[in-house]
């Protein structure tokens, strides 16, 4: 019998710091394609590439650490890291709080995001000249396709994942470690925040109650508390804590299930032990699942 199916894949010269991109140079989705075994021929116009030309709009104060920093929790993986540098750092010995933040293809640059940027830079420097607040920020990329996985503390049966104790041990082991040596950090737990959205909100609140005494902040953005119950437990089995902070958003035109979800977690945190004064939570009306919300 002819076997059939969908595949879904994306192009690259050799790896994802060359994959395909859109014509204005924007993240694309995953193309889709069902076969039916008739060995039929697709044909593809590929309108960009990732590492050719770049319209970029990131701040002079970003740079890329590196497009290859290794990550021994997952083997010879590597990843591309971002970070921006506040304004006259380079002209004193100040330390820094710190900020890691996740799916860094969207925090800086309209031409590496995938439905638009977040800004970070352009909000940091302005708050650094209305509110004198300077700060590190380290934008760690996706993995496109290992995006799931590496963000996911447990499985699903439908979309798989599970491996986010890697991905935050890479964090606050290999990662943290290597910013607090090379750059000047405040490293201790009131200095250092972890932030991200949907999945990368899903994560960020994960490593903040795996890790209490790195991170003493975390931003929780439209989180997919949906991925497993398991979350909620591993809530009660580790939220009793005292002298952290944690920021929750989320607006009311995402998915119905988005801010009872919400609301379920930060009841059971409080229920656990975590300290109330520390849960602060904005719902936004009329806010939807994306970057512009972020």
């Amino acid at each position: 019998p002819q076997q059939t199916g969908t595949l879904l894949y994306k192009f690259t010269r050799g790896s994802w710091a060359s994959v395909e991109k859109s014509a204005n140079g924007s993240e694309i989705p995953n193309r889709s394609y069902t076969f039916g075994g008739n060995g039929d021929t697709v044909k593809i116009n590929i309108a960009n590439w990732a590492d050719v030309s770049s319209n970029s709009t990131a701040a002079p104060n970003v740079t890329i650490l590196s497009n290859n920093f290794p990550m021994p929790q997952f083997g010879d993986r590597k990843r591309k890291i971002w970070i921006y540098l506040p304004p006259g750092y380079e002209d004193n010995t100040a330390s820094y709080p710190v900020l890691y933040m996740h799916d860094g293809q969207n925090l800086f640059d309209q031409y590496t995001s995938f439905a638009g940027e977040w800004k970070v830079d352009e909000t940091m420097n302005e708050l650094s000249a209305s509110k004198n607040l300077d700060l590190i920020v380290v934008g760690i990329d996706n993995g496109g396709s290992l995006r799931i996985e590496e963000y996911t503390p447990w499985e699903n049966k439908t979309y798989g994942g599970g491996d986010a104790e890697k991905y935050t041990e890479f964090i606050v082991k290999t990662l943290k470690p290597y910013i607090d040596s090379a750059f000047h950090t405040k490293p201790e737990k009131k200095h250092t925040c972890i932030m991200g959205s949907s999945l990368g909100g899903l994560v960020s609140h994960f490593a903040a109650l795996q890790y209490p005494d790195i991170f003493g902040k975390a931003g929780v953005f439209s989180p997919s508390f949906w991925f497993s119950d398991t979350c909620y437990q591993f809530a009660k089995d580790h939220a009793n804590i005292q002298g952290q902070k944690m920021y929750f958003l989320a607006g009311d035109s995402e998915s119905s299930g988005m801010v009872p979800d919400l609301e379920k977690m930060i009841k059971s945190m409080k229920e656990t032990g975590y300290d109330s004064v520390g849960i602060q939570k904005k719902i936004v009306p009329g806010g939807k699942h994306n970057e512009q919300l972020w």
